[in-house]
Formats: C-alpha cells, structure tokens, sequence
C-alpha cells in the first residue's frame, strides 16, 4: 500500500480559532478533556448503532470501551476508543474546516470574552476538538474507520497548517495523542499526566458517560499493573430523582448540551404502562446560537434500553420546542428504527404529547412560582414557543396562557394575556393589538392615538411570529384579537355615538368632494379615502381592511419567494388637523391641481412614514417635499 502524505492549510476561521485556543485567555482549561472523552463516547455510540444496523460490518462490540494514558516522561496524555473511526475524508472535513454556520459569531464571542466563559462557548458552538490547544504543543490523531484497512495520522501545532497521513497499521477507533505544554498552575494549566488530576476531571465532567473510561495504574513494590475505571456509568434519567443530586444533574446536561451553564429547568419523569419510557429533559438558560437557522440541532436523544439510537429526535420534540435538551429512554422499540418511522409510531406519538405537556406544564409552574425565572426562559424562547400558536393546536390554549408580551399598560412590564382580560374596561369586548417592528414605533403610531385618548390598553407585538399567530389564534378567553390598524374604530359609547352623529354627518357631507379628490388622485396606491375616528393628533393614518394581510406579513411572504398581489390600504384623514382642513379649503377654492396632487402624495407619504413603511419612490417624496418647503420660505 503506498502511504500518502500531504500538508493542508486550515480554513481561515479555523485558523483564527486555533490563534485563540493556543494563547487561551481562559480559565477552564481542563474543558479539553470533557470534550475529548464526550468525542469518543459518540463515537462508541456510533459504532454499536452501526453494527446493529448493518448486519456486513465485521466488529467486534464485545469491550467497546474509552482508555487514558499518561506518560508523565513524555509528557503526552492520550485519549483512546475503539469506536466508530475516521475515515481520511472525515479527517479533513471534520478538523481541517469548521463546517458550521455560527462560526463568525463564535469568533466575535471568544475575542469579546473576558473571563471563564470559554467551556461555555467551546461547547456551544460544537469546537470541542480544538479545545486540545490550549493545554497543547502538538497534537496527534490516529484513527481507522470501522470495515476500512486504511488508518488515517493527523498531526498539528495549531499554527496555521496540519499534516495528514494514510497509514496501514492504525487501529480500529480513534486516539487523540495530546503532547503536553508545561505545567502552569498560574494559567490554571493543570498536570494532565498525573493520574489523581484525571481522575478529578473525569468524576467531575464525565462519571454518567455510559462506557468505561479506564486507565493503567502501576503495581505497587513492582507489583503488576491494574485497570481501573474511573467513572460510575450510572444512567442518571434511570434513577429516581431523590438518588440524583443537583451537581449530577448539571454535568449530565453539560454533557448532552455541550453548554457549560446550568441549566434553567430540570425535567425528570418515567412512563409506565404498555409503553414504558424514561426522559430527562432540560430547559437551558440561554439560547443555542442556531436556535433560528433552518439547520439547527434539536435538542433530544434517543436511546432504547441505554443503548444509544439517534440525536437530534425530532420525533420527540416539536419544532416550537426545539431547544429543549436531553434524552427519552424507550424499552419497547427496535434499536434499527428509522427516522421515518418514528414520525409515524404511535407510541412515540403519544411520548411525545405527553413531553410537550410537561414541558409547557413545568413552564407555566415557573411562571406562577419564579416570575424572574420565567422572565429569563421568555426573554431567550418565547419567541420559538409562540411558533407553537402556528403548529400545535393541541396545546393551544396553554401556550396562550404563557405568551407575555409589551403594552401600554407598562412602559417596561410585560403582561399577560389573562392579565390585560382582567384590566379590560367595562363594556370592551376586544382585544387590541398593533404589529411592528419595534416598541418606540409602535408607541408613535398615530394609530394609537384614539385609544390612548379613551384609554384602552392596547398590546405591542414586535416579534415577526406575531404577525401570524394573532391571525391564526384569532380570540383568547372569548375575546376576538382585533388588530388597531385594521378596519374601522369605534370607540365610543352609545351615549357619545348619538351625541356626535349630527356632527359627524356634517363633516362626511363638508369632506365629500375632497374624498372622491384623493381617492382620485391616490387610485394607484390606496383603494379609499375615508375619515378617521381613530386620529386625534396626526393628520392621517394608513390602514387595511379588516381582512387584508399587513404590509409586514405581506413583505415575509415576499422573502420567501411567494408571489402575492398588490394590495391596496385605506387612507383615513383626521378632519380637525389644520393640514386637511387646509386641504379641503384649498381644494374648495379650486387651487392648482397639480399642487394639491402633489400634496396629497406628501400626505399619504408622512402617513406611511409614520407608521414604519417604505416609500415606493423615496427619491420624488424628497423633492415634492423640499420644492414645498422653499415656496414656503
């Protein structure tokens, strides 16, 4: 076999992270050796998956087991399994090229980081391997794919290139030869040779792992050697809860989420009955940085009777839920089952409503018990929950009952929608919203005007799922969800209704002419003009018909490469303002008409400003606008 030998550049990110990970400005160095033996228990995970699957691969399974070995001479400490393997393609795609979304945000994270964060981001954004760095001079890896012949050697400094080899006497597995810099304890750069440091780590990071991890230690007086296995091997979601304590649980979750924060939530439960199951779920305290990419990981695995089956189960978990971690423990399914067959179990079905009911259950438990908390899991997720409203009719009503959102009862409390039922004024019989893009616009909209004049509580939805779910859910508690830009406004009483209709009908014959006028002359962008009676301030406002899509719905769907047709607004003119009764004087007169037309783009213009919209034509706005402004002067 000829051995072919090649010296590669890293992709250019990666060599930036490596620069940091080899001057490490972090406090955690002893992350490496978590993320290295979490490595090779995926990749004993694999192999026993693969040879339950694949009848063909000759292996042998009997002692699949994780080996340390430290050579204090030499100073190396190397990380062996007889797992899975690499092939050479795998060599280089997986460590010579972070093939990851995130990786620039990464990269603005670590410079950033002033302090012991670096497990925390190591694990996040999946790097774990070039953690070995910061405690490295060199770094070597020997690894043979299972059911291949050809090994793979990759060696580094982690200054810019590798070398990669093809050998043919590598053995099944992997081994990561990790060549130590000196001690420090300054730098918190441990001795990872010395046996009762690892030890340390591993009971610390790695006791739960479910394979061995075991090392040689000396006889004693010349005595011979022993093997001793350093972590307990316990499965902790098959333990009851009062066995398990608290730090357990943490390493378990910094385990399966590679996040090296505690976790906000711990759910522990078991199913019993014709299915039997176990699931230990976690809900983090911060978002994962792919929580919104289209690729993102899910967040739970799935083992059959502590055999590992799948990550990521999306079967498990709806979308909506996505980043919520851990695993279900299933006794009755078979090891080989696909994905797509899972979707479509009806035992895993009824897991997993039963998983989406704990969860929201225990999220509304925090609510009601730990408001800051809750405050905390809504500020990262209740985004993505709210997504539920689309999805999940089911559950419904109970992410209903969790969504909590601004409005103008509060300049910085959130409310909920049970709360704003109960405030609700005597006689009110909806719910008032308004959508954008932000709480400052919204709160300037001029249609807020009238109801902050009456006093209505109105909510202020900023996320762009809003846009959706309101439609969609339409009513909460009995009370229709009516949108404060749609559609006509009548706030009065029928006391205030009878008592302003003369003037009311007055106003509609004054205003008539100049009505039919710019309807007219505004044909091509508005389908009305009308009067207002939610203006008390502005001149004018934009707003849709009651059933009409908002412009920001409409603009999703465009991005999204829907086709859609124009669609057209109402203008409504508040008939106080001296801005249209000037109009209506001036058109009464029978000014200039092209004068008045190219008012009537202005006043349509600052409306659709007003209400965070974008001009057709920025650049014929500006100059109607400056050309009036210096007939003024």
């Amino acid at each position: 076999m000829s051995t072919r030998t090649e010296t590669l550049e890293f992709q250019a990110e990666t060599r930036q992270l490596l620069h940091l990970m080899v001057h490490s400005i972090y406090s955690h160095k002893d992350v490496f050796l978590r993320e290295l033996i979490s490595n090779a228990s995926d990749a004993l995970d694999k192999l026993r998956l693969e040879s339950l699957v694949d009848s063909d691969l000759d292996v042998d399974t009997s002692d699949l087991h994780i080996e340390l070995v430290a050579d204090p001479e030499a100073r190396t400490l190397t990380i062996r399994d007889n797992g899975i393997g690499m092939s050479r393609e795998d060599v280089v795609s997986l460590i010579g090229t972070i093939a990851r979304s995130g990786t620039a945000e990464l990269l603005r994270k670590l410079k950033e980081s002033k302090e012991n964060v670096g497990g925390e981001l190591i694990g996040q954004f999946g790097v774990g391997f070039y953690s070995t760095f910061m405690v490295a001079d060199r770094v070597t890896l020997l690894t043979r794919r299972a059911g291949q012949t050809e090994g793979t050697r990759w060696e580094s400094t982690g200054e810019g290139t590798y070398v990669v080899e093809t050998v043919d006497d590598a053995p099944q597995g992997t081994s990561v030869t990790v060549h130590l810099k000196p001690a420090d304890d300054e730098d918190s750069l441990h001795d990872y040779t010395d046996r009762s440091t690892i030890r340390e780590i591993v009971k610390r990071y790695s006791d739960f792992i479910a394979w061995p991890i075991r090392t040689t230690v000396p006889g004693v007086d010349g005595g011979e050697p022993t093997v001793e296995t350093l972590n307990s091997r316990k499965a902790l979601w098959a333990r009851s809860r009062d066995e398990v304590a608290e730090e357990e649980y943490r390493e378990f979750y910094r385990h399966v989420s590679h996040d090296w924060t505690d976790p906000l939530e711990t759910i522990h439960m078991r199913g019993e009955g014709t299915f039997e199951y176990e699931a230990l779920l976690f809900l983090p305290a911060h978002a994962p940085y792919d929580l919104y990419q289209a690729d993102g990981r899910r967040g739970v695995q799935l083992y059959v009777k502590r055999v590992f089956v799948m990550d990521d189960c999306a079967a498990l978990m709806p979308s909506y839920l996505r980043f919520v971690r851990g695993v279900v423990d299933a006794h009755d399914l078979s090891l080989n089952i696909s994905r797509e067959i899972l979707q479509q179990d009806r035992q895993i079905q009824i897991v997993r409503r039963r998983l989406v009911r704990k969860v929201l259950g225990t999220v509304k438990e925090m609510r009601a018990g730990n408001p800051e908390r809750f405050a905390t899991f809504w500020s990262e997720f209740g985004r993505v929950v709210k997504e539920g409203l689309l999805e999940d009719a089911d559950n419904t009503e109970t992410i209903l009952d969790l969504v909590t959102v601004s409005s103008t009862h509060h300049a910085t409390e959130p409310t909920t929608l049970g709360d704003y039922v109960a405030r609700m004024k005597e006689g009110q019989g909806e719910i008032y919203y308004a959508t954008g893009e932000n709480r400052t616009m919204l709160e300037n909209s001029p249609h807020l005007e009238a109801f902050r004049a009456k006093g209505y509580e109105v909510l202020l939805l900023t996320d762009p799922v809003d846009e959706v779910w309101v439609e969609r859910v339409g009513q909460f508690d009995g009370k229709p969800l009516r949108s404060i830009a749609k559609g006509q406004v009548d706030l009065e009483t029928e006391e205030e209704r009878k008592a302003t209709e003369v003037a009311r009908d007055q106003q509609n014959k004054e205003y008539a002419t100049l009505l039919t006028f710019l309807g007219e002359a505004l044909s091509e962008t508005v389908k009305e003009v009308r009067l207002s009676s939610r203006l008390t301030t502005s001149p004018a406002c934009i707003v849709g018909d009651a059933n009409d899509i908002t412009p920001t719905l409409e603009k999703m769907y465009r991005a999204m490469g829907q086709e859609l047709p124009s669609i057209k607004r109402i203008l409504e003119l508040n008939p106080t303002h001296p801005l249209v009764t000037g109009l209506r004087a001036a058109h009464q007169r029978g000014d200039d008409l092209s004068s008045l037309t190219e008012a009537a783009e202005l006043l349509y213009g600052t409306a659709l400003l007003a209400e965070g919209g974008d001009l057709a034509d920025p650049a014929r706005f500006a100059r109607l606008l400056a050309d009036r402004l210096a007939r003024t002067l």
